[in-house]
């Protein structure tokens, strides 16, 4: 009989870590995840922002390694691939690409799927390079738990998100940064000189898929240039 995620990852108390963690430090959260969860445990990441990776590979370095997943829609910008080689260079990744069954280049994925699928069916072209893919990866990889870089205060789709929660299967997601502040991330990547993607200095204060993603106009929120326009506010990945 296979355990089931939550199985491996225990009868964890959420409520009451949840609470002990409201004042936690990401580091505390994540020493805390590396030490009670011996198996399946690996980080997401867009490759925008790299808080997590740079606290995981550089202050906590647990050994083995937690692996990095990243979902590579063949719809990125170009500056988004650059920082995933220049993170998985600097720190020596344990990274897990994935993409969508059976294309490797956006022109395979046209050809099978349509020209600009995004536009005929928003939710079909996030299932068939986001949502199909990651749980195709969290099946693969074996995974009881992973951790996210959510913020609470990146939608109101986040306010009131948990620091531990389960997802749909069972699996524990830890988002470590819950009720950390964007000047919070950029302190610490400025601090500690993480690498981060360019398109920030270019006014993309949220990066997604290029032909989704515009820039953010002052006063704006973050993610406003994500899917602008749409009245869409999450992928589907973590709904």
């Amino acid at each position: 009989m296979i355990s089931s995620p939550r199985s491996l990852t225990g009868d964890f108390d959420l409520e009451t870590l949840n609470q002990r963690f409201e004042t936690a430090t990401p580091q505390h959260i994540l020493s805390w995840a590396i030490n009670n969860i011996p198996e399946g445990l690996v980080q997401t990441s867009a490759f925008s922002l790299l808080v997590i990776t740079d606290m995981l590979y550089r202050e906590l370095k647990p050994n083995p390694p937690i692996p990095v997943l990243f979902l590579d829609t063949l719809h990125h910008f170009r500056e988004t691939l650059e920082t995933v080689d220049r993170a998985k260079s600097r720190y020596n990744l344990d990274l897990r690409v994935y993409r969508a069954k059976g294309v490797s280049s956006r022109e395979t994925f046209a050809a099978r799927y349509g020209e600009a699928l995004w536009e005929q069916d928003i939710a079909q072209f996030h299932y068939l390079t986001k949502v199909e893919p990651l749980q195709r990866a969290l099946e693969e990889i074996g995974v009881t738990a992973w951790i996210t870089g959510r913020r609470r205060e990146q939608a109101s789709t986040r306010e009131q998100m948990p620091i531990l929660e389960r997802d749909g299967d069972g699996r524990l997601k830890i988002n470590p940064l819950a009720n950390w502040s964007r000047n919070d991330v950029w302190s610490y990547t400025l601090k500690h000189h993480v690498p981060y993607n360019p398109l920030h200095d270019q006014g993309y204060a949220s990066i997604g898929d290029e032909p989704l993603t515009t820039r953010v106009n002052p006063g704006e929120h973050e993610r406003a240039g994500r899917w602008r326009g749409s009245g869409k506010t999450e992928c589907g990945i973590h709904i």
